[in-house]
């Protein structure tokens, strides 16, 4: 088998009269997008083409010391083969990566099964290189080596994009800029003739795995990958899309993809260093060349859109959420101020039986003061929509539109806007919790579905996950975990509510929230849904302290402590089903089980822990967004004051479950930020969803209150024995 590495390649950079043979690979094989995320340089999330070729020799992220991206160095000529220079101390660096990989990894596999390793070009002899840095075949060029019969694996560096960047006028960091589009074309021009030449010399039924195997830009990009010839069953790879089971998303693999793909096609067993999975045909129809190459080139688009509005986007949430509260906060005082007294809800805990609920009271309120509570209720649920809205808003290509920043936000605000339309548009909008109950299971619902059909609307979603670094691919993101976690615990309150109110006894109504609530959980924590591990503990502790609370009973230690083994013991079950099986079939629960086991798991741990720290220090924004939520929570909504109205008293007044709904999201919210490496933004996005929808039944609360006349002045007090 060839395979061929064009650093820097991307999908934008095919067409059929400048890259004819590249093209023709297209209609003759699999094709996908390839992420080459690996370990990058100081100061820039890119891979660099060193980086990417020991990425494929390790199976394993990896990276070289220094700055920049230099060009890799010539080997040093030993007989036929040669020997990478300076190895040990790209060895060496491996350790402090985070990743352990273990350089050669490819090459000494071919070589201890008897099999011979031609490398050509100096990037091809770091891919191809065993574990002690030598290569027993090497040329820089391709006219070196004319007979590839004999060679089980060929690796050709076709470079020529990448040294051209290389030539540009490095920043601070050492990186040089993007390539002008003429000489890029050209550039791909020439690697194109060089892969033809290639395509000349191989024996037939060669397999051929071709890669845009790293970065010549100052930015991340998704790259071409293709397979054609016989493929692992023996059929050859069909005109279509790849997959591998390490992304479970058609048309998309990963770099660490191509060395297990390699290795399978070798008819070898891959050890467990190597992480990737093999590439495999997606199954489905074949499009068009041309169609092919627009959709996959469109990927990359939509990643590099993201990566421009992603920043921006959470500024805008973060500032208008604060307004929000802000504005609601002087909202909720001025009403406190204009009523002629205080509304007390009946001292039972119940709504007042003489009143008409079906209707806001507005007796000794101003009209204006109404009107304003209406507009609050509704700009919160629209605020509580958002987070959901940023998953469905994958259903519009809004990268593709004019003005990408615009385009998604207004998308965002549409769709919020249909959901808070559909929370307002039936009976339930009278409730205390009618619209935070239809927005909590919108929410619960829309995740759970995506994630049971793939995950394709966490994809490049401004708040999923981003195929460009590699994170995650499948399953739920840290943020959808918030998300989905707050709208499945404050939606089964809302249930709980109704169906308290219609007579359902109370024990059947924490038996049927309990047992959704623990399909809740199994789909957060399934290897073949959510594949999510520090979620699962965080997940079963906030829907237990929601159950305990909603039976009537109290929250202690004790019982907390019960909880969280048996939540420690369901995520270790879980993580151990998924070991059981295959290795190729394991997702991160399983491999995490392995590392447990190889003695790699604080390796883990601590690049996790780092990572929690460095999004907490790091995203000021979202750490003030979640003070300020929760300061609006506790001392606006939960404390009457000058400051504000005890509106978070009547509502639990109005509707008992939404303290038990409130108390379980805040509890899975902190758990989960101490649990998993995004740090605040899990607590961040939990109260983005929970603290709005919170106020928007508060108003509602208010809205229902029994307004209360004031009393007359009293008259003096007798004066006391003492006094006279």
């Amino acid at each position: 088998m060839a395979l061929v590495g064009v650093p820097g390649l991307q999908w934008s950079d095919f067409s059929q009269s400048g890259t004819p043979t590249l093209w023709k690979l297209v209609t003759q094989g699999s094709s996908a997008s390839l992420s080459t995320r690996a370990v990058p340089p100081p100061d820039r999330g890119i891979t660099c083409p060193i980086a990417g070729w020991l990425t494929i020799s390790a199976g394993q992220r990896a990276g070289a010391p220094g700055r920049g991206c230099p060009s890799p160095a010539a080997p040093q000529p030993a007989g036929e083969g040669a020997t990478v220079p300076n190895w040990r101390d790209l060895v060496a660096f491996q350790a402090d990566t985070g990743y352990a990989a273990q350089l050669g990894t490819l090459g000494q596999l071919v070589t201890d099964g008897g099999g011979k390793v031609a490398a050509i070009g100096p990037g091809a002899a770091l891919a191809a290189a065993d574990k002690a840095g030598k290569i027993t075949k090497y040329t820089p060029t391709l006219d070196g080596l004319n007979d590839l019969t004999p060679y089980n694996l060929i690796v050709f560096e076709a470079a020529d994009l990448a040294t051209a960047w290389t030539k540009g006028v490095p920043d601070e960091a050492g990186v040089p800029g993007s390539l002008p589009a003429a000489e890029r074309q050209a550039a791909a021009t020439r690697a194109d003739q060089q892969i033809a030449a290639l395509i000349g010399k191989l024996p037939p039924n060669t397999t051929l795995l071709l890669a845009g195997t790293s970065d010549v830009s100052p930015n991340a990009h998704l790259h071409a990958a293709i397979a054609t010839g016989p493929s692992p069953t023996g059929q050859p790879y069909p005109q279509g899309y790849l997959t591998a089971s390490s992304t479970r998303q058609d048309a998309l693999v990963t770099i660490t993809d191509l060395t297990a793909t390699a290795i399978q096609l070798l008819g070898l067993t891959a050890p467990r260093d190597v992480v990737g999975r093999a590439w495999q045909p997606d199954g489905n129809a074949p499009d068009p060349a041309a169609a092919t190459v627009t959709r996959l080139a469109d990927g990359d688009l939509a990643s590099q859109v993201l990566r421009d509005v992603r920043g921006p986007f959470f500024t805008v949430l973060v500032t208008v959420q604060l307004i929000f509260y802000a504005l609601a906060a002087l909202a909720l005082r001025r009403r406190r101020s204009t009523r002629a007294g205080k509304s007390t809800p009946s001292t039972d805990g119940h709504a007042p039986p003489a009143k008409d609920h079906s209707a806001p009271q507005t007796d000794g309120e101003p009209a204006d003061a109404s009107k304003l509570l209406a507009a609050i209720q509704v700009v919160a649920t629209v605020s509580g929509a958002v987070a959901v809205s940023t998953f469905l808003a994958q259903l519009v290509p809004w990268w593709s539109l004019p003005m990408p920043m615009v385009s998604v936000i207004m998308t965002i605000l549409a769709i919020a806007a249909l959901i808070t339309a559909l929370a307002f548009a039936g009976p339930w909008r009278t409730h205390v919790l009618g619209p935070l109950t239809v927005v909590a299971a919108v929410t619960s619902l829309a995740l759970l579905i995506d994630v049971m059909t793939g995950s394709a609307l966490q994809v490049n979603a401004v708040t999923g996950y981003e195929p460009v670094t590699g994170g995650r691919f499948y399953g739920f993101s840290n943020i959808a975990f918030a998300v989905y976690a707050t709208g499945t615990i404050l939606g089964l309150a809302g249930v709980a509510h109704w169906l308290l109110g219609r007579g359902v006894s109370r024990t059947i109504v924490v038996a049927l929230c309990g047992l959704y609530g623990a399909f809740a959980v199994f789909a957060d924590g399934s290897p073949s849904w959510g594949a999510d591990f520090g979620g699962v503990p965080a997940f079963v502790i906030g829907v237990a302290v929601f159950l305990i609370l909603l039976s009537g009973r109290r929250v202690s230690v004790l019982k907390l402590l019960l909880v969280g083994a048996v939540a420690v013991a369901l995520i270790a079950a879980i993580s151990f089903v998924d070991w059981m099986r295959p290795a190729d079939r394991r997702t991160h629960l399983g491999a995490f089980v392995q590392q447990i086991i190889d003695g790699q798991a604080w390796t883990v741990v601590g690049r996790k822990f780092g990572a929690m720290i460095g999004v907490t220090v790091g995203n000021w924004p979202l750490t003030l967004l979640s003070l300020v939520a929760l300061a609006f929570l506790f001392l606006v909504l939960a404390r009457p004051s000058r400051w504000g109205a005890s509106a978070l008293g009547q509502a639990y007044a109005l509707a008992p479950p939404l303290r038990a709904g409130l108390l379980g999201t805040l509890t899975c919210a902190f758990l989960g930020f101490l649990m998993n490496d995004s740090g605040i933004a899990i607590p961040a996005m939990a109260l983005t969803v929970a603290v709005p929808l919170t106020l928007a039944a508060c108003v509602r609360a208010l809205q229902l209150a029994t307004p209360t006349p004031p009393a007359g002045r009293s008259t003096p007090a007798a004066p006391t024995r003492s006094e006279a």
